[in-house]
């Protein structure tokens, strides 16, 4: 992106259609999508959660009387689901100026032991929801006549610096950051053969990367791990939320709330940005661009994969990032 175009999705009438909507970073959007008179689709497999959530939105909306504020359960791993979500969404005149794929699971493991059935599920959700969302939404919205559209997929650090622990979460979001820069590339090579067409709707995309965040993405996680292994006592599952790290209703100091990263996503947006990184309570910018730069240079300086963690380049690390501190310009 290289304009702020936000003030032309973002408007009064105008649609969004937001993916994970029943919680977290999804919700917090939806309620600033409706907060300034948008009609707001929010989509997720949680239908008893989404419901809530469409409560929360339609409350806080400018105008709940004319503003149209809709849930639909989709699982966005499933292509022929998000077509007919797009479906409804287009009915009768419908439109899309916003779609943000955010639906997300925190579930995974590492390289050989990890279930494939894991894999495939994490990999469907985190990647191919995206995927899915743009191919269902996409050609509606070139072919929609407005003037700009917007697409939003939610990535993550852990995509981008590949921490060891859980590779296949990791290998999710890192093949989302990679379609959603290819997919920019094809709307700027788009725009830039558009220019005269004054009928031409002019799409942009962009990566948001949060950085920790009080969402329930690994509540959620744990939870569905209960399940899975049968932790139930005469029918009910026996997990008890207080005993998760964080979440929204259980939030730890060092993590953003989800309003936090939508307030941010907004301003970086105002200002052009493609890549949204995120900081939060613990990291700052500017240690994400140093621990980002070190990843890449495993590859230009030829150190072991992931050397951030490696005892032998764990110490040459501590001193390019002190050294890269101390001369940071203020």
């Amino acid at each position: 992106m290289t304009n702020d175009i936000t003030s032309q999705v973002f408007c009064a009438g105008h649609t969004a259609v937001i993916t994970g909507a029943s919680s977290g970073i999804g919700r917090a959007t939806a309620l600033k999508c409706a907060s300034i008179g948008m009609n707001v689709w929010m989509a997720d497999i949680d239908g008893d959660e989404l419901e809530l959530a469409k409560q929360l939105v339609a409350s806080g909306a400018a105008d709940n009387k004319i503003q149209k504020i809709e849930a639909v359960v989709v699982d966005v791993s499933k292509l022929e689901e998000m077509e007919d979500l797009a479906k409804k969404v287009f009915a009768d005149g419908g439109q899309c100026h916003f779609l943000m794929n955010n639906a997300g699971i925190g579930a995974g493991g590492g390289a050989v032991e990890t279930p494939m059935d894991t894999v495939h599920r994490v990999m469907g959700v985190n990647t191919y929801g995206p995927i899915h969302g743009c191919l269902a939404f996409v050609p509606h919205m070139k072919a929609s006549g407005e003037k700009v559209g917007l697409v939003v997929n939610t990535g993550s650090k852990q995509g981008i610096t590949m921490p060891p622990g859980n590779l296949t979460y990791n290998m999710s979001k890192a093949a989302l950051k990679c379609y959603t820069e290819g997919l920019e590339h094809e709307f700027g090579v788009a725009r830039r053969s558009a220019d005269s067409r004054n009928d031409a709707t002019q799409l942009y995309a962009a990566l948001l990367v949060p950085g920790w965040v009080n969402t329930s993405i690994l509540l959620k996680a744990q939870r569905e791990k209960a399940v899975v292994e049968g932790n139930n006592k005469g029918g009910t599952l026996l997990f008890d939320p207080s005993t998760v790290f964080f979440h929204e209703d259980k939030p730890a100091s060092g993590a953003w709330m989800p309003s936090q990263v939508v307030d941010f996503l907004f301003q970086e947006l105002s200002q052009g940005r493609f890549y949204i990184i995120c900081p939060d309570n613990d990291v700052s910018r500017e240690t994400d661009k140093l621990r980002m730069t070190w990843a890449m240079q495993d590859i230009t300086q030829d150190r072991p994969p992931l050397s951030r963690w490696h005892p032998d380049y764990k110490q040459p690390f501590a001193d390019y990032a002190a050294t890269n501190t101390k001369n940071e310009t203020p």
